[in-house]
């Protein structure tokens, strides 16, 4: 079985409060969510406040990531800004890292409780334990 690692694209966010720099933003979201499965990275450490519309922005963008069977993942998220997410009901949503690095990589290991035998599994049984 292959494995072929993908690549991520990672994103600076950055204060987002027109409608203008929403829609650049947006369309350079586009840009890296046109694949079949996205992986993508939102450094968010120069965003220190969040708001309604930039909850709403996140998700609107995870949701098409989504939709390509991709990913979105934070990193770098003020204090400040991750209390916005909370407040708002998104928290849990998003996979949040410490560090950009720490979240690309994220995306080449296996989720938390898997094992090789899970991996096996969904591989399909083993001629073993046919009977």
């Amino acid at each position: 079985m292959t494995i072929r690692k993908r690549d991520v694209a990672v994103m600076q966010l950055q204060e987002i409060g027109s409608s203008k720099q929403r829609q650049a933003f947006l369309r350079n979201m586009e840009r890296c969510i046109d694949a079949e499965r996205p992986f993508v990275v939102l450094d968010c450490s120069n965003l220190h406040q969040l708001d309604k519309s930039g909850v709403h922005l996140l998700l609107c963008c995870l949701e098409e990531a989504m939709k390509r069977n991709g990913d979105l993942k934070l990193a770098g998220l003020h204090a400040s800004a991750e209390t916005a997410l909370e407040s708002f009901g998104a928290l849990g949503l998003f996979e949040i890292y410490d560090t950009i690095a720490s979240a690309v990589s994220s995306f080449y290991k296996l989720p938390t409780g898997s094992s090789s035998q899970a991996v096996a599994r969904e591989a399909g049984p083993h001629p073993e334990s046919a009977a």
